[in-house]
């Protein structure tokens, strides 16, 4: 009888692994470890990422991002640019001070960065074709329902809450997308795409003013015609936006390892600063022109203070990419930015004023393109540009929320007199150009031939 043939069981062969099968699997992922990389700088070990390849810095393709990437800021911050019309709208026939009924834009452009964190974390998570429709709906429910609003409370909500939340879907998702399909032209597109937040300055303000008042339509179908036009500029982005970059499945919401890195910690000081005083003007100069100058419509001022924009948000994008570098020509403007509020002080007539409207336009708008073409680039790893430029938005985003309202409080406690604002708006955004220099410095030393 031949003796019985020893096979090892499925459990033996499943299950008795070398000593180093205690080491974690590079194929599961536990509950603990997910939740600990979710405020980690830590990536949870489920196997290396694919590598993508370089951005092709041109073509139809990163074109077209571009495009719809300029609607975006059409619909965003074109309307944010443009608050000053509704908030001399607002003081004539709500019963609120200047510094509430700041709070409406306030609110609107801060939950546009407090949501960053969130929807940048998201793109790169691949969840872009989720987010941007629904930020687009949100927009649109905000400004058909604000035609029917009546009261503050309710102007609140739609503007300020529903369509912030719109905007906040709609910005840093993206902005993410356009920027991953350039490196070397990246200011230029951030700039051209930029560019929108001027039209839609422009146009959206000569849209309101010509039916509200000119042609006397009402305000509830002079807004409906607006989310028309809202409508059609934003069905580009909902057929041609294209992410390029593959999901980022793992990962944190909050890169906490980023806060140990001085350059990132410098220019979201200098992001935080620079945009707590910089929007000052677009808030207040047409309600400082009818205030403080008599000046009864301050339509062409707002005009001209958004329309000479364009040239401010794309010029500084091509001087930037091709010669100085992105952070050094950033210290210069925020400076000029910085200097002329303090010139502000002394206007006292409207061909003055007219003439701050123009060079504060293209120092201003060229601020506005070039702090976040830079943010962009505070991470090597295109894969956690979302990321990074949600971190630092959603710390932005307390400069946006508190700084026109501490101005309106400002100009309301000194008797309507608008001196303690533009020094505190002056002051911030010195400030702002001092951490520029500071992540200049900390990114690539003290030389001055060094393109940065």
């Amino acid at each position: 009888m031949n003796p019985p043939v020893l096979r090892p069981s499925n459990f033996l062969l499943t299950h008795l692994r070398p000593p180093n099968c205690f080491l974690k699997s590079t194929m599961h992922t536990t509950t603990t470890e997910k939740l600990r990389s979710f405020v980690s700088c830590r990536k949870p070990s489920n196997g290396s990422e694919h590598v993508p390849p370089p951005p092709p810095d041109g073509g139809l393709q990163a074109w077209t991002q571009v495009v719809c990437m300029h609607f975006v800021f059409f619909n965003s911050w074109g309307i944010t640019t443009s608050f000053s019309v509704f908030e001399q709208l607002y003081t004539q026939t709500l019963p609120q001070s200047a510094s509430s009924i700041a709070w409406i834009g306030s609110v609107q452009v801060s939950l546009l960065f407090f949501m960053s964190a969130l929807t940048g974390r998201a793109t790169d998570a691949g969840y872009f074709r989720i987010m941007y429709p629904l930020g687009v709906l949100l927009q649109l429910v905000g400004l058909f329902t604000l035609s029917v609003c009546k009261t503050y409370w309710q102007i609140f909500l739609a503007q300020a809450v529903c369509m912030g939340l719109g905007n906040g879907l709609t910005f840093n998702p993206g902005l993410s997308v356009m920027s991953a399909y350039f490196m070397k032209n990246r200011a230029f597109a951030v700039g051209l795409a930029a560019s929108g937040a001027a039209t839609g300055g422009l146009i959206y303000p000569v849209l309101i003013n010509q039916l509200l008042y000119n042609h006397q339509i009402g305000f509830g179908w002079t807004i409906r015609a607006a989310g028309l036009l809202m409508l059609i500029t934003q069905i580009f982005g909902l057929v041609f936006f294209k992410p390029r970059l593959p999901p980022r499945t793992t990962g944190p919401l909050i890169e906490i390892g980023a806060f140990a890195e001085p350059p990132f910690i410098f220019f979201t000081l200098a992001y935080f600063f620079n945009f707590w005083g910089l929007y000052f003007a677009w808030f207040y100069l047409g309600t400082f022109a009818r205030d403080r100058l008599g000046v009864e419509d301050t339509q062409n001022l707002v005009l001209v203070l958004n329309g000479v924009g364009i040239v401010g948000r794309i010029a500084p994008g091509i001087i930037g990419d091709r010669w100085t570098g992105r952070l050094n020509l950033l210290i210069p403007i925020s400076i000029s930015c910085a200097v002329l509020i303090f010139c502000w002080i002394a206007v006292s007539t409207v061909a003055g004023l007219y003439a701050f409207a123009v060079v504060y336009g293209i120092v201003g708008g060229a601020a506005q393109s070039l702090i976040p073409a830079t943010a962009t680039t505070m991470t090597p790893d295109l894969n956690r540009t979302g990321t990074r430029l949600g971190m630092s938005m959603s710390i932005v985003g307390f400069a946006t929320l508190t700084g026109p309202a501490i101005q309106g409080a400002l100009i309301a406690t000194d008797g309507g007199r608008y001196m303690a604002a533009q020094i505190f708006a002056g002051v911030s955004i010195l400030l702002g150009a001092c951490a520029v220099a500071a992540a200049r410095v900390a990114k690539v030393g003290w030389g001055m031939d060094v393109k940065a």
